[in-house]
This record gives structure tokens, sequence and C-alpha cells, in this order.
């Protein structure tokens, strides 16, 4: 059976947190719009600078500041344009300062799988955004 577009990209996210650098967690994230994938991210460290995978992971409390969150590295790749009235696949449900800066740039749908608890859900005070949770099929 053909699956349905949402099912569809979010493999493909989860396809580009295969290449994640931070053992810790593998995150991928898919920018699609008009069914066209504009751009895509995974979790790794600043371009140049040692992996976590090398040297290991950074934490402060809880996170892994090392690596540059792959919704982050998904939307460098993209122009503004193509931000605008976009989707975000990413295979968790974004952090805290990613969901502000999905938010900034216009996104209007972020689908994700797998759960994740942000200190402040900003997706819960922005209804322009459409948050849907696609569960993975495995």
């Amino acid at each position: 059976m053909r699956k349905d577009w949402d099912s569809y990209f979010m493999d493909i996210a989860f396809k580009v947190a295969e290449r994640s650098t931070c053992p810790r967690l593998h995150v991928g994230a898919v920018l699609v719009k008009n069914r066209r994938i504009k751009g895509t991210g995974y979790n790794g460290s600043p371009r140049g600078l040692a992996h976590c995978d090398d040297v290991g992971c950074y934490l402060k409390g809880n996170h892994c500041v090392r690596t540059i969150h792959a919704e982050v590295n998904c939307l460098l790749e993209v122009s503004p344009e193509d931000r605008e009235n976009s989707t975000l696949y990413v295979t968790h449900m974004p952090c805290s300062e990613c969901q502000k800066l999905i938010i900034t740039c216009g996104i209007k749908r972020v689908v994700y799988s797998e759960e994740y608890q942000p200190e402040i859900n900003w997706f819960e005070k922005a209804p322009q955004i459409e948050l849907i949770c696609v569960k993975r099929a495995e």
C-alpha cells in the first residue's frame, strides 16, 4: 500500500537522522514545500569542529551543547521564501529554542514522530502552527 505524504517524508527524516554525529540522540529534519524537499538537516557539530562521535558529548545539564540541532541545520540550507508556509518533518518534537526559530521562520506545519518534553512549549502559544504527531510504522 502506498504511504501518505506525511509518512513518506517522516521516513526520509529518519533516514537523514542516520547522519547524526551525536551518539546520545539521532535527530533528522526535512523541510517540504508543495510536496518538494527544500532542505534536510541532522544534529551534529559546527562545520570544522570535532564531533561527539570522536571526542565525546559536551553536556550542560541533560543536553549536549556541542551539536547544532537538526532543525537549525535544515533551516540554514533554505531560503526565507521556501521556509514560509512550509512543513517541517522532524524525528523528535523540537526543543523550546528550535520551536521559537520555527515560528519565526513562518513554517505552518510541524510533523514529528517521537515525543520530547521541551522546557516551554512555544507551539501551544502559536495558533498559526499546525502540530501533528505521526508515529512511524516499524
